[in-house]
């Protein structure tokens, strides 16, 4: 995702992103209130007035969609659970929680918590009313802004995921059948069989004459439907993963480069030669970092023959690594949370091997033909 996102700083040290699909929608809806809503709802205005109308509601929407989201991560962070980044794309927006809830509590707050924000903005422009009575065209808004909050809270606690209602059914189901995993794949189910209701119903609109509305709500249970389907998927892998070990899926095979070694003969003997994309630099026996094929594509090739890998490396101090006994799963959730490919397996210092995801890749497809 962040290949096709654009930042846009940091909120409670939260990195805020612009996904490029969000510019589709701010046209799409923009458009449309401009052309629709505002014209029907107020006759007689400048044609200029309704897009400025149109586009400060838009922006205030995704506003409004920010503060939806710092609310799920705000009330995560008071749990301890962290918080990758916040994303704003076509749908509205994504938290990216690094974790897991601790408890079912914990995963029932943390899901609410965005509704809850939907909801306050919805009573907060409504109070607003009043004050703008002789402001027909800011009034005008804000009521649109009061109804869009409001409808935001209510759609998102639909019971299934991957909506906030789904996380709220997930944690209530947790905490009777105290099985997250159990409560995961009852949610996710429903989920998709929401899902499936608004494909269904999207497409009897289709059908019906109402042809744009039809694919919209169409298109939004397919996203469901592929979310919900996808957090199935996800479980399937961690159950098949639980109780297997670091060691167990690492190769004890991975190439220590002298630091000395300049980027071109890295890349003539070793990543174009062999296919290799990730090394260990060492210097007098001793692990001074990590280089990956991503630090090198950032340097002009024209200083590829005079730069040295150690000028480009993570060093040790800052390198990711797992220890070999530690949880696959885990692994896999350290390398999704720290955006790496690849980490170096170590034990009081020393590297006993690299655990890359084609290897954990490997490892399943073993397990699966074993049946394990």
């Amino acid at each position: 995702m962040n290949q096709h996102t654009i930042p846009l700083g940091r909120i409670l040290g939260i990195p805020i992103r612009l996904d490029y699909s969000w510019f589709l929608i701010f046209t799409l809806l923009t458009w449309s209130l401009a052309v629709g809503y505002y014209p029907a709802e107020f006759k007689n205005l400048p044609a200029s007035h309704y897009w400025i109308m149109a586009a400060l509601t838009t922006i205030m929407l995704f506003v409004s969609v920010l503060l939806h989201e710092l609310g799920h991560s705000v009330v995560a962070m008071h749990y301890k659970v962290p918080v990758r980044s916040i994303t704003l794309f076509i749908f509205g927006g994504v938290s990216l929680i690094g974790a897991e809830p601790p408890s079912p509590s914990a995963g029932f707050w943390i899901s609410i918590a965005g509704p809850i924000v939907s909801f306050a903005l919805a009573g907060i422009f409504h109070q607003l009313y009043p004050f703008l009575a002789g402001f027909t065209q800011v009034l005008a808004v804000v009521k649109y802004l009061a109804y869009i909050n409001a409808a935001l809270g209510v759609f998102n606690l639909i019971p299934g995921f991957p909506l906030d209602g789904g996380g709220v059914f997930r944690s209530i189901v947790w905490g009777f059948t105290h099985s997250m995993r159990r409560a995961t794949l009852i949610a996710s189910t429903v989920g998709r069989f929401i899902a499936y209701l608004f494909i269904f119903f999207g497409v009897l609109q289709m059908f019906e004459g109402n042809f744009m509305n039809g694919l919209w709500i169409a298109f939004v249970g397919w996203f469901l439907e592929s979310a919900a389907r996808g957090m199935i998927q996800q479980q399937a892998l961690h159950d098949l993963l639980a109780g297997h070990k670091v060691s167990q899926a690492m190769s004890p095979h991975y190439t220590a480069i002298p630091a000395e070694t300049t980027l071109q003969q890295l890349v003539d003997h070793h990543i174009l030669a062999i296919g290799q994309r990730s090394f260990l630099v060492n210097r007098g026996g001793r692990v001074m970092g990590l280089l990956t094929l991503h630090h090198i594509k950032g340097i002009p090739r024209s200083a590829w023959p005079t730069t040295t890998v150690a000028q480009i490396i993570i060093p040790a101090s800052e390198m990711k690594r797992i220890g070999p006994d530690e949880d696959l799963w885990q692994a896999v959730e350290k390398m999704d949370r720290d955006g790496v490919n690849q980490l170096p397996v170590m034990s009081n210092g020393t590297v006993l091997g690299v655990l890359r995801r084609e290897d954990v890749i490997s490892y399943l497809r073993t397990l699966r033909e074993l049946r394990i």
